[in-house]
């Protein structure tokens, strides 16, 4: 009797366990440039995790949902830049599950990635704890800076530096702006 209640407390717990997370490998084998990406979903906490592993240009990136903010971490440059999620561009949590699946399978039939373009500001964050959990545990110990969306032609005329992430292929976006080197 005790061994089935044990039992059935472990198939509980692991049923629990998984649909509270969805881990999806994405790869674009063909495109050196980009590396490969790790999609990691907790759908209890409202949160999805890319990884882009690319060697010294890895990154990743942490979507909260909950707190409507992004993260971005930089490897190369020990850096975080947090910003506001665009809802409108951003796919929902539920449609990123299904749009990572497809592109993992290749049989992506959504539009062309969106781009969308940030300046990073140039004080460093003290308080990490305004954009939640998720975000403050990956970025502390790590230069941090906001970052605020730009949009209209002006920004294209912008002469300095940039990191470029594609996530997932859906979304492109640029950071713009100087960091103080470490």
């Amino acid at each position: 009797m005790k061994l089935a209640i044990v039992f059935i407390g472990l198939l509980g717990f692991l049923w629990g366990s998984t649909s509270a997370d969805t881990n999806i490998n994405v790869s674009n084998d063909n495109d050196t440039n980009d590396g490969g990406q790790r999609v990691s979903i907790n759908n209890e906490h409202n949160v999805a995790n890319i990884d882009n592993d690319n060697g010294w240009d890895s990154w990743n990136s942490i979507w909260d949902y909950k707190t409507g903010f992004a993260a971005t971490r930089i490897f190369a440059k020990k850096t975080c830049i947090v910003h506001r999620l665009n809802r409108n561009v951003v796919p929902a949590l539920q449609d990123l599950e299904k749009i990572s699946k497809e592109k993992k399978a290749n049989v992506h039939t959504g539009q062309s990635p969106q781009s969308l373009q940030y300046q990073i500001e140039p004080e460093e964050t003290k308080d990490l704890t305004q954009f939640g959990t998720p975000i403050e545990n990956m970025c502390k110990g790590l230069r941090t800076y906001q970052a605020q969306e730009v949009q209209g032609n002006s920004f294209f005329f912008y002469s300095g530096s940039c990191f470029n992430a594609n996530l997932l292929w859906l979304v492109n976006i640029s950071l713009c702006g100087q960091t103080t080197a470490a």
